[in-house]
């Protein structure tokens, strides 16, 4: 029978591959952005992704445990899902807009992941690894906000003012026709 601290490292090692993914996956965002600071933005939170990575290998340890990497469906989807909208949405004025729709579903699958596992850890009795999983969380929740300020300062707006003069263009295009 399964007990807690055995879902704990299971998602932990779920959670592991995930971060491992995204090391991957930031790179092709933040060369995809055409605005700077979202760019910025996703290179930053590359560094602190890898940083993820070596808090969770002190996870792992903190339960006398080597890392383990355990396949994410989930996050594979989501990486996926981003890949599909960088394409479609690649030279066009939506694509920024899209990459922080892509970047926020990561960050709250992660932020839901982690979520539970802080409180596991909790549970278990183990403060450090609590402690660590809280300071992934908050850093995942602060790239969340960070995201959400770009798309309500710029990014969504400057989608829909390319949008609007994409309209412009095509239908006084059909007025000459």
């Amino acid at each position: 029978m399964k007990t807690l601290k055995d879902l704990f490292l299971d998602s932990l090692a779920d959670m592991n591959y995930a971060e491992n993914q995204l090391v991957k996956a930031l790179p092709k965002m933040a060369k995809a952005a055409s605005d700077a600071d979202l760019r910025m933005a996703f290179e930053s939170h590359l560094e602190e992704t890898k940083e993820h990575v070596e808090k969770v290998a002190e996870i792992f340890s903190a339960f006398g445990q080597e890392p383990k990497l355990k396949k994410c469906p989930a996050i594979l989807g989501i990486i996926k899902e981003g890949e599909e909208l960088i394409s479609e949405n690649k030279k066009s004025p939506t694509i920024d807009a899209a990459l922080i729709f892509a970047g926020q579903k990561a960050e709250h699958y992660e932020i839901a992941s982690y979520g539970a596992l802080r409180e596991w850890a909790g549970l278990i009795g183990n403060k450090e690894a609590a402690q660590l999983i809280e300071e992934i969380l908050e850093a995942e929740k602060a790239a969340d906000t960070k995201l959400n300020s770009l798309a309500r300062d710029r990014c969504n707006a400057s989608a829909n003012e390319g949008d609007t003069e994409q309209s412009r263009r095509q239908a006084s295009a059909a007025v000459e026709a």
